[in-house]
C-alpha cells in the first residue's frame, strides 16, 4: 500500500444493506484512502463487477411450429420477438458450466409466467413471477430453452454464425449477475489531514450471487492480475511502500466509522464446477467457499446430508487438480 497508509492507518471496509433490504443490494464504504485512490479503486471495481462476473442466461430457444423470430403464434397475444425480449429478463442461477435445456409446455387460456418453466436441478429460476406471454383459449405453446453459463454479453448474431440451424432462434445473452454498480468519492479526514478519500460503492445483483460474493469475486480477479504483473519483480523504492510493522497499532480517525476489515479470502465454491448434487449438498451444509471446504475433513463431509462416497471422491479429485486438499482427520 501507499506509504501514506502508515500515517492514516489501514482503510476500513464497512457494509450496509441497501434499499431492497436483502443481501443482493448493499452499500460499501472504504476509508480512509490516499488522495485519488477513491477514483482508482472505485473505477476498477465497477468495471470488473459489470463485465467479468459469471452468470446464466437463455441463449437459444426452439418453439414448435416456428422457423424464425419474425412470426406470430396462433392463440398467443405476443409475437415471438416480444417473447424473446421477456426471456432476456429471466433471472437464473446455473450450477454447472455445460449448457442445459429446459422446457415450457402450456395451454390456454393462461398468463404464462416463469414459474411454468419445467426446470432441472442444475437451473434455478429466481424471478418466477416474470410474465412471458399470454395464451388465449385454445392456444398452446411447446418451447425448449437453452440456458448457458458465461461472462459479460454475447450478441445473438455472433452465436448464429457458429450454430445456424432451421428453427433454432438465438437470443442476446446478458450473463452478468450484477444489475447496478455506482460509486461516489467523498472527502475523509484523519487528524489534521483533510485531503483523504472515502469510497462509497453501491452494488445490486439479480440474486444468483449476493452483493458480498460479487465484490469478493471482482476483488480477487483484479488481485490475480496485479500479482501476475508484479511477480518476480523487485520492489522499486522500497522506502515509499507502507510497512505496518513500523506503524502504531492504534489509529485515530475522525468522521470515519471503525469496523475491523475482513482479512479472510472468500472464493465461491461454484468455481470448482462440481456436479449439481454435490454442490447442493455442500451449500445446504453451509460450505459456500473453497476456503471453508479445505478446512473440512473426510468424516465431516460424510456426515453431510446427501453427501456420499461418490461426492467425496469428486471433491477430493477436484481439489487435488488445483493443488488443494481436505483437512486431515488427525488434526481435529
Amino acid at each position: 500500500m501507499h506509504i501514506i497508509q502508515e500515517e492514516i492507518g489501514l482503510p476500513v471496509f464497512a457494509a450496509a444493506k441497501g434499499a431492497k433490504g436483502d443481501d443482493t443490494h448493499k452499500v460499501y464504504t472504504i476509508a480512509p484512502l490516499p488522495p485519488g485512490y477513491g477514483m482508482t479503486l472505485g473505477n476498477a471495481l465497477r468495471r470488473a463487477l459489470l463485465s467479468s462476473l459469471p452468470g446464466a442466461a437463455v441463449s437459444m430457444i426452439r418453439i414448435q411450429g416456428v422457423q424464425h423470430e419474425y412470426t406470430t403464434l396462433k392463440g398467443v397475444r405476443e409475437s415471438v420477438v416480444d417473447i424473446m425480449l421477456n426471456l432476456k429478463d429471466l433471472k437464473l442461477r446455473k450450477h454447472s458450466k455445460e449448457p442445459e435445456v429446459i422446457t415450457l409446455e402450456v395451454k390456454g387460456p393462461k398468463v404464462v409466467t416463469a414459474k411454468d418453466i419445467q426446470s432441472t436441478a442444475d437451473v434455478e429460476v429466481l424471478n418466477p413471477d416474470l410474465v412471458l406471454f399470454t395464451l388465449e383459449k385454445g392456444g398452446s405453446v411447446s418451447m425448449q430453452l437453452t440456458v448457458e453459463k458465461g461472462v459479460g454479453y454475447e450478441p445473438a448474431v455472433e452465436r448464429n454464425k457458429r450454430q445456424h440451424e432451421p428453427g433454432l432462434i438465438h437470443i442476446d445473452a446478458v450473463y452478468s449477475p450484477v444489475e447496478k454498480v455506482r460509486f461516489d468519492v467523498q472527502a475523509a479526514r484523519v487528524g489534521q489531514r483533510t485531503n483523504l478519500d472515502k469510497l462509497v460503492l453501491e452494488v445490486q445483483t439479480n440474486g444468483s450471487l449476493t452483493a458480498d460474493e460479487a465484490v469478493q469475486f471482482a476483488s480477487q480477479l483484479l488481485q490475480s492480475y496485479f500479482v501476475y504483473f508484479g511477480s518476480d519483480q523487485k520492489v522499486v523504492e522500497q522506502e515509499f511502500m507502507a510497512d505496518f510493522s513500523r506503524a502504531s497499532a492504534q489509529t485515530t480517525t475522525e468522521e470515519v466509522t471503525t469496523v475491523a476489515p475482513s482479512k479472510e479470502t472468500y472464493t465461491p465454491i461454484e468455481i470448482l464446477n462440481l456436479s449439481p448434487r454435490t454442490l447442493n449438498a455442500l451449500i445446504n451444509a453451509g460450505v459456500g467457499s473453497i476456503e471453508q471446504l479445505t478446512k473440512c475433513t473426510e468424516s465431516m463431509l460424510s456426515n453431510f446430508r446427501g453427501f456420499g462416497a461418490k461426492a467425496l471422491d469428486e471433491v477430493k479429485g477436484t481439489l487435488q487438480s488445483r493443488g488443494l486438499s481436505l483437512s486431515d482427520d488427525l488434526q481435529e
